[in-house]
């Protein structure tokens, strides 16, 4: 099927120069003091830090996706503007995880239904609930070192988008560009040494679309229903583990910590740049084997998971030796 080029990567050339200039504007302006990073005991940096990125990717997408043929269900627009409006209050003076957390559920939920309703049965629609959730949480946990959340944004709805296109439905091609469009923008700021960081009105916002695009996705027959958790799988390996290591030691998860594979490779000396680094390699393979693999059989494509999942257990296992062994 032609693909009509204009219609594709206008609205990602709208989201990167809307992102970029929206950033640039912020930085030098006296917003940028209303909410910085200051460190506390998850940090990795020394220095007070606005975390106001996350507007720069907000005005890129939304430019970007307005431009777009692609039309989002209004329940979808609902649940992430409750998505925003948490994150962007949480940045500004700080939200209780006993309000934050069911606001995030409640998102969930209503993005759920919308995708799912016409589609599964309601446990699958808890799933999928769940998931939006998790995702979106997770991402925020992972954006603690530079340039690596904004990095996974770029590959992962890169990936989205082309996925898309090669599928002809140009339109959620073109939304996907845009969000990854905004995210690079943001890179340019956020890449070692950063300059700003995204906040959770960036974090959490991409983890949330990352779940929802994903599924809608899926229902749309761009890709299999494993695809968007290969794509972002560098992001939901380590948080996932890294939550499960600590609720079988009995440690408070929801606290701050510095104990994602990450944080220990910047702190044991790798630096934000090599991490960053390493994580678009193994982003970028996770990328292109979801996008190999999307056009395997069945056997195939259950074979591939199965190898990514023993590839990421090897590599769970010898980062825990490497990193566990004395200096």
């Amino acid at each position: 099927m032609p693909v009509d080029l204009n219609a594709l990567f206008a609205p990602a050339a709208l989201a990167f120069v809307m992102s970029a200039t929206v950033i640039w504007a912020l930085i030098r302006s006296r917003v940028s003091a209303l909410a910085l990073d200051r460190p506390n005991d998850r940090s990795l940096h020394a220095a007070p830090t606005p975390r106001i990125g996350g507007l720069g990717i907000l005005a890129g997408l939304a430019a970007g996706v307005a431009l777009s043929a692609y039309q989002p269900a209004a329940a979808i627009l609902l649940a992430l503007a409750l998505i925003v409006g948490v994150s962007l209050a949480d940045d500004v003076r700080g939200v209780s995880p006993a309000v934050r957390f069911p606001v995030h559920l409640l998102a969930s939920s209503i993005a759920a239904v919308a995708l799912m309703a016409d589609h599964a049965p309601w446990p699958w629609i808890v799933l999928a609930l769940l998931a939006i959730a998790w995702l979106a949480n997770l991402y925020n946990f992972m954006d603690g070192s530079d340039g690596l959340a904004g990095g996974m944004a770029v590959i992962g709805f890169g990936a989205y988008g082309i996925g898309a296109a090669l599928h002809g439905d140009t339109p959620f091609a073109a939304a996907n560009l845009a969000v990854c469009a905004a995210a690079a923008a943001f890179l340019i700021f956020n890449f070692p040494p950063a300059r700003v960081f995204m906040g959770d009105a960036g974090s959490v916002t991409l983890g949330f679309l990352a779940a929802v695009l994903g599924i809608e996705g899926w229902h749309r027959f761009d890709w299999p229903f494993w695809f968007g958790a290969l794509v972002f799988s560098p992001f939901i390996a380590d948080a996932t583990i890294t939550l499960a290591k600590r609720l079988v030691r009995g440690e408070r998860v929801w606290q701050a910590h510095r104990s994602h594979y990450y944080q220990r490779l910047v702190q044991r000396g790798w630096g934000h740049r090599t991490t960053a680094l390493a994580g678009y390699a193994l982003m970028i393979a996770c990328a292109g084997l979801a996008l190999a693999g999307a056009g395997l059989g069945r056997a195939g494509q259950w074979a591939l998971l199965a190898a990514c999942a023993a590839g990421y257990c090897a590599l769970a296992l010898v980062l825990e030796r490497r990193l566990s062994a004395p200096r």
